[in-house]
């Protein structure tokens, strides 16, 4: 008999839930209906300043024209639910369909943190998340023109580096004393702020927005900093984080994580053993995951779980990165919060190479490092992670750039 799964959410985690389901339900048990909220079908985010530079939608999207062409899946674009009835066990979208479902995975997502700063609703203030966004911001681009990008993490660099490209000349404020801070160390930060200066990109540490300022006309004139500064600004771009989508109503409730989040166990089962949760809106165990790789792991294992295939709970997210920003490589791998009386080892040569790595104080084993500027590959020490480091690590590190 054929069952029905409705998956609220086709991101880049839910298309990669049910994509994996087709290739595992050989039987084809399960039919399945996709809601998307937006006009596209799944399309890779991550890549959004790529789109800002001028790539195509296409080049973007997920979507394969067999995955639309396969009768078992049903794909809903421009659809939102506004309802789930877990004793009737149906969902309710907007335009008042109502879809009866056997099992239900919510991947809802994210939406954009904007700071609550006076005058974020002013015109030419954006945020980047969809492909809509980035149209907008586009078109509001004026080359040669200031601009303010709120946010210094992994979002934010990649948005001022866009409107740079884009001809702008962007400022970036954060409000940590360093770039990247969920990800880097000090001395990191600094080889990538070596980068920033080199390009051109003016950056305000250790400060914060404290308004938005508008023009004759509403749209945004300047903005003003803690300590006062006044930033000339034709647009402002914020760029401070995400927080996950759990808002969805819901009859009964579902549990939620103390810093929100549908709650999970490590199977990512919720308080009805009917209803999943994957990607940013799941709190597993408690944790919300803004990456994609964890929840890339988390559609696998609901995907196996659905053909009845068991699956390991799931145990440490991978939470490695690596990128060029900046015209400067950046990585992390394995663990790089230096706890559990891991033993530190740093190198560094000037402004142009850095490399910290984690090694068990009791075992001599790698547990993880951080890099940047132009070091050794990122895979091969990742390789490495739980096995004692090379004993030429430092060479390891910093090859030398003449072989």
């Amino acid at each position: 008999m054929t069952a029905t799964l409705v998956v609220i959410g086709h991101g880049m985690v839910g298309h990669r839930l049910v994509d994996t389901l087709r290739e595992l339900d050989r039987d084809r048990r399960w039919r399945v209906v996709v809601l998307g909220e937006e006009r596209e079908p799944a399309y890779d985010r991550v890549r959004l300043s790529a789109y800002l530079g001028g790539r195509s939608r296409a080049e973007l999207s997920l979507v394969a024209h067999e995955f639309l062409a396969d009768p078992r899946i049903e794909v809903r674009s421009a659809t939102t639910a506004v309802h789930v009835d877990r004793r009737a066990r149906t969902v309710r979208t907007a335009d008042g369909d109502v879809l009866p479902y056997d099992a239900l995975v919510l991947a809802t997502g994210s939406r954009p943190f904007v700071p609550p700063v006076p005058g974020r609703e002013h015109g030419n203030c954006f945020v980047q998340r969809t492909l809509e966004d980035t149209d907008a911001l586009r078109a509001a681009v004026r080359p040669g023109r200031p601009a303010v990008v709120v946010g210094g993490g992994l979002l934010g660099l990649e948005a001022a580096q866009g409107l740079q490209l884009l001809g702008m000349r962007p400022h970036l404020v954060e409000a940590a004393p360093h770039l990247m801070p969920a990800q880097l160390d000090t001395e990191a930060a600094h080889v990538l702020r070596h980068g920033a200066d080199r390009l051109g990109l003016r950056l305000h540490c250790g400060t914060t927005v404290t308004a938005v300022n508008a023009g004759a006309h509403g749209a945004v004139r300047s903005v003003t900093l803690g300590d006062g500064t006044v930033l000339d600004a034709d647009l402002v771009v914020f760029a401070a984080g995400v927080r996950p989508r759990d808002d969805l109503p819901v009859t009964p409730a579902l549990r939620l994580g103390d810093r929100g989040g549908y709650l999970t166990d490590a199977l990512c089962r919720t308080s009805d053993d009917r209803v999943w949760a994957v990607g940013e809106c799941a709190a597993v165990r408690g944790r919300c995951h803004g990456l994609v790789a964890p929840g890339y792991r988390m559609a696998r294992s609901v995907a196996r779980q659905l053909t009845g295939r068991p699956d390991e709970p799931l145990g440490a997210m991978d939470t490695s990165t690596e990128l060029k920003l900046l015209g400067v490589h950046v990585a992390t791998f394995g663990s790089t919060s230096g706890e559990d009386g891991a033993v530190e080892m740093t190198f560094r040569e000037s402004v142009s190479r850095y490399a910290k790595v984690f090694l068990c104080r009791d075992t001599g084993v790698l547990l993880g490092g951080i890099l940047a500027g132009e070091t050794g590959s990122r895979a091969d020490l990742a390789a490495r992670v739980g096995r004692p480091p090379a004993a030429d690590l430092e060479r390891v590190l910093f090859p030398d750039p003449s072989f």
